[in-house]
């Protein structure tokens, strides 16, 4: 089993609990372990929700882990996969001075080339919302950066696998 840290992403299956987001965060914090980009949303069953968790480490780690939050009572099942098993995207809200849109046309272009859009304008500032990979959001905030952005906000990854999972059968049998 390899030693290099790698990026997993962590899909769990569970039923909506307070208090659940507490715990499976505490086994990254016992281990030392920041994670990345956190999102929780419903799945494709109802009832039943999904955490996606992005991580740094290596696959003696994850495997671990996902061992502990499969422990836990209301975790239907949890499973990791490596960056090259999903797709993946984040999405970005940037709020930027508008007279930038309007005295400055490469502004317009970067808008453009990034495939962002334009959400809402007024005579302060403007929005602009960018969903894609880590890597563009980030060249996008590069280049936005050189003109002063007044805020910035970014969601949690949500991802999905390529390959076919079991997971709507297990999800099934829960909801009977």
């Amino acid at each position: 089993m390899e030693k290099e840290i790698k990026t997993f992403t962590v899909s769990i299956y569970t039923e909506n609990n307070i208090g659940l987001l507490n715990r499976i965060s505490a086994i990254f914090q016992r281990r030392h372990i920041n994670i990345e980009s956190l999102n929780s949303s419903v799945s494709e069953i109802k009832g039943v929700y999904r955490f996606t968790i992005i991580v740094n480490v290596t696959e003696i780690q994850i495997k671990k882990i996902i061992g502990q939050i499969d422990k836990q009572i209301e975790v239907i099942k949890a499973y990791y996969h490596n960056e090259d098993d999903t797709v993946y995207q984040e999405s970005c809200l940037f709020k930027i001075k508008s007279s930038l849109l309007f005295d400055d046309r490469q502004i317009q272009n970067i808008i453009k080339d990034s495939n962002a859009r334009i959400v809402t304008v007024n005579k302060e500032f403007f929005v602009l919302e960018k969903s894609g990979r880590r890597k563009e959001i980030d060249g996008l905030y590069n280049k936005l950066n050189e003109y002063g952005i007044l805020q910035f906000v970014r969601s949690g990854a949500v991802a999905i696998t390529k390959k076919p999972m079991n997971i709507s059968e297990i999800l099934s049998d829960f909801k009977n």
